[in-house]
């Protein structure tokens, strides 16, 4: 809850790969606040206020994932309200602001992105959406200790580097600064 907070006030993508991972933890915790609290909260509760703290807002998220019918999958209603954002975002910044930068990152990524779509069987969501699936593929990838090819590294990077930088823009939009 502590590092969500954190992700959330300082680099919002980490904050959405950090929800898609907890996303999943829960599910393989089958919303079951008892094995979340052993496997979970117990090996890193510093006191009982915060074992107190932290089985509360696991069960509102658990709370909140039964009540969306997000059980088997599907994200979080927070993470699709800032997902919306950063869309409006991006449209801004290539349609609006006209950020070369951006545009450049954007399309460099789109290729990978369109390939990514492809190979994962993902339809018409968005390119955004799609990147983000890509880097949680990899966090996936890494975890599970897989190796990772030069080629598709190369391609992870280039959506990190796109998802970085409209990261970057949308903190600077939350505080009311220029976006260039």
């Amino acid at each position: 809850m502590f590092i969500a907070a954190d992700k959330e006030k300082n680099n919002i993508a980490e904050y959405i790969l950090y929800i898609y991972q907890l996303e999943d933890l829960l599910r393989a915790c089958n919303f079951d606040i008892a094995v979340v609290q052993k496997t979970i909260i117990q090996p890193q509760a510093k006191s009982e206020a915060f074992y107190n703290e932290a089985t509360r807002w696991y069960e509102e998220i658990i709370r909140e994932m039964q009540q969306r019918g997000i059980e088997k999958k599907g994200h979080l209603h927070r993470i699709t309200e800032v997902f919306m954002e950063l869309v409006y975002l991006h449209d801004t910044l290539l349609g609006v602001v006209k950020d070369e930068k951006y545009k450049t990152l954007y399309e460099t990524a789109k290729a990978h992105i369109s390939e990514f779509r492809q190979k994962s069987n993902l339809g018409q969501i968005h390119d955004l959406e799609v990147a983000f699936q890509a880097l949680y593929m990899k966090l996936l990838l890494r975890l599970k200790k897989q190796d990772i090819s030069s080629e598709t590294e190369e391609s992870f990077d280039h959506m990190r580097i796109l998802l970085a930088y409209l990261s970057r823009s949308y903190h600077k939009m939350k505080k009311g600064e220029p976006l260039t």
